[in-house]
């Protein structure tokens, strides 16, 4: 056999590289398509995303205010509960007055009642020479009332108080029992 001598020139592993590199480069990268439809993708799922935290945001805020809502409510009627205790302790201040108009000191009781419920909120349903409204005023007996002066009174109007009435706010506690004219 014959020995032939071959000329190599440098190789390396580098050169290889390289020209796969070059012709990687040299290529023309088609992915506008696969990128535009990422983007849409990326773009719903944002959409989908800020969708759900609005709703939930939503759904915190009402969540707070039903609570904020229930809370007042319950508040207001442990209120409306306690006042109601106090209407048969004003009763009796009241009923005491009428036996006893000079006494002093439970003219000061009846003030000081009188002043502690419209502190809280408690206001007294005016009732005599009003006409009988069923939200306010319990009749228990109708009379028939004689002309004052040559007037007669218009029927269905509160000639007489039994028990006093009273409002916690726009709640009525306790409706008025009265005596109304035929």
């Amino acid at each position: 056999m014959e020995e032939k001598e071959v000329k190599v020139d440098e190789v390396s592993i580098s050169d290889t590289e390289n020209k796969e590199t070059e012709e990687k480069i040299a290529e023309p990268i088609d992915n506008s398509k696969d990128s535009d439809k990422e983007v849409a993708e990326l773009t719903a799922k944002l959409s989908d995303l800020n969708d759900k935290y609005l709703r939930l945001a939503a759904e915190l805020e009402n969540t707070r205010r039903r609570a904020a809502l229930d809370a007042e409510s319950s508040a207001r009627n442990r209120a409306m509960s306690v006042a109601k205790k106090f209407l048969p302790v004003m009763d009796a201040v009241e009923a005491a007055l009428k036996l006893n108009p000079d006494d002093e000191g439970i003219k000061s009781m009846a003030l000081a009642m009188e002043s502690a419920f419209t502190q809280i909120g408690i206001t007294k349903i005016e009732s005599l020479g009003k006409v009988l409204n069923p939200q306010y005023h319990n009749a228990i007996q109708v009379v028939e009332v004689p002309e004052e002066n040559g007037k007669k009174l218009i029927s269905n109007t509160i000639v007489e108080e039994m028990q006093p009435g009273y409002m916690f706010g726009d709640t009525v506690l306790r409706t008025a029992i009265v005596v109304v004219s035929k």
